[in-house]
């Protein structure tokens, strides 16, 4: 997908050289993968790329990440632009010259580009004439994947000084085509909480049943029973997915074991349900665990609230996308994959939205999260200027 051409004096849209420079980035980043905090390479050159830009990055926020201020000196509001720079423990199956060089690493979630796309915006404000009032924070946040980065950030003071008015960031997204941006009012993607259960009965011979109390029966049964909570205690109206994603138990197929564990997911889009959920979770788990001669061990670890948007800032958004993409390809989508950019939207209003960076002809297809995940690197400059429009804007 191509932009218009547009006057260099006062247009965010990457030239040649940035473009280049963009891909360069985002490719270096690629074969440099690095888990959660540990991303001590990648806050590197995010360091030394916003020195070489005239900033003053800070470092260590949130463990590893690191900030920079784009400020006016003039009264106004302070906005932050926020990249998450962690990959993914996932050993990468791509055969490109620019593949993970890190075995069992791999930027499989387009962190990579984020990245790339936040310095890049930073050199096109600056390009651009900077910031004519308040201020822009520039973070890139470690950890998202799993590790809540962005709570560490928040609790390192990352929304003060000065006290931060909005928060926007971008996710690529390979479930939609290049070229077109999804943007929405209001709950945008899940909430998320995982759930472990141990069942517990009496083990002993599988010729003998009647001397055990049968984990196994009561385990399936609490996956099915687990189902109801989606079709019959959440408003059919409303969101809610219960995956029960990893069984275990036993050792011998004659045997009947003496527990069997559960590991799972719940998400939901609305605060209501996300409160509900580990009571109704560990209710339905001890009751059908008990009607089958069972008990159930329920623990429950929350991870992630909703994102959602502010209705103000998704309409800000969707007119930036209409310049730059056009209204016809600003589309709505929703997903109940999680995001820990919730922390920041769950404090100062804000919008997350996605930049489309599928294209089938190029086999770009792979879901996110696949060793074989790629971009289409068109995506970069839509991105920069999506987030430098976007800063203007507010």
């Amino acid at each position: 997908m191509s932009t218009p051409t547009r006057d260099r004096r006062w247009s965010s849209e990457p030239d040649a050289a940035e473009r280049e420079e963009l891909v360069a980035i985002r490719r270096d980043l690629h074969r440099h993968p690095e888990i959660l905090y540990e991303v001590h390479r990648t806050a590197g050159v995010v360091a030394e790329r916003l020195r070489g830009l005239g900033l003053e990055p800070t470092g260590g926020v949130g463990k590893t990440g690191v900030t920079a201020m784009l400020d006016s000196g003039a009264p106004g509001r302070c906005v932050i632009l926020r990249a998450d720079m962690d990959a993914l423990p996932i050993h990468e199956e791509n055969e490109t010259a620019y593949r993970s060089t890190v075995d069992g690493a791999m930027h499989a979630c387009g962190h990579d580009c984020h990245v790339s796309i936040g310095l890049t915006t930073a050199k096109a404000l600056l390009r651009t004439g900077g910031v004519t009032r308040g201020a822009v924070k520039l973070v890139f946040q470690p950890a998202e994947e799993g590790g809540n980065g962005a709570l560490a950030m928040v609790e390192d003071g990352v929304l003060e000084t000065p006290n931060v008015d909005a928060a926007f960031g971008l996710h690529v997204w390979n479930h939609l085509p290049v070229g077109k941006v999804a943007v929405v009012d209001g709950p945008f993607m899940g909430a998320v909480d995982q759930f472990r259960i141990r069942v517990r009965g009496r083990g002993g011979h599988g010729a003998i049943p009647q001397e055990t109390r049968d984990p196994v029966v009561a385990a399936a049964a609490v996956v099915t029973a687990l189902q109801q909570i989606a079709s019959r205690r959440v408003d059919p109206l409303d969101s809610v997915v219960v995956t029960v994603g990893r069984i275990s138990g036993g050792e011998a197929f004659n045997v009947i074991p003496p527990h069997v564990d559960l590991e799972g997911t719940t998400r939901c889009f609305t605060d209501g349900v996300w409160e509900d959920l580990p009571g109704w979770v560990e209710t339905i788990a001890q009751r059908t665990a008990e009607a089958h001669g069972c008990e159930a061990d329920v623990e429950i670890r929350r991870l992630m609230r909703a994102t959602v948007n502010d209705a103000a800032m998704a309409a800000l958004v969707r007119e930036v996308a209409a310049e730059v993409v056009g209204s016809e390809n600003v589309v709505e989508m929703r997903t109940l994959g999680s995001e820990d950019f919730s922390e920041f939207l769950h404090r100062v209003p804000g919008c997350y939205f996605f930049v489309g960076s599928r294209n089938e002809a190029k086999g770009f297809v792979h879901s996110h999260h696949s060793p074989r995940f790629d971009v289409d690197e068109d995506v970069l400059p839509i991105g920069v200027e999506m987030l430098a429009g976007v800063a203007r804007r507010f």
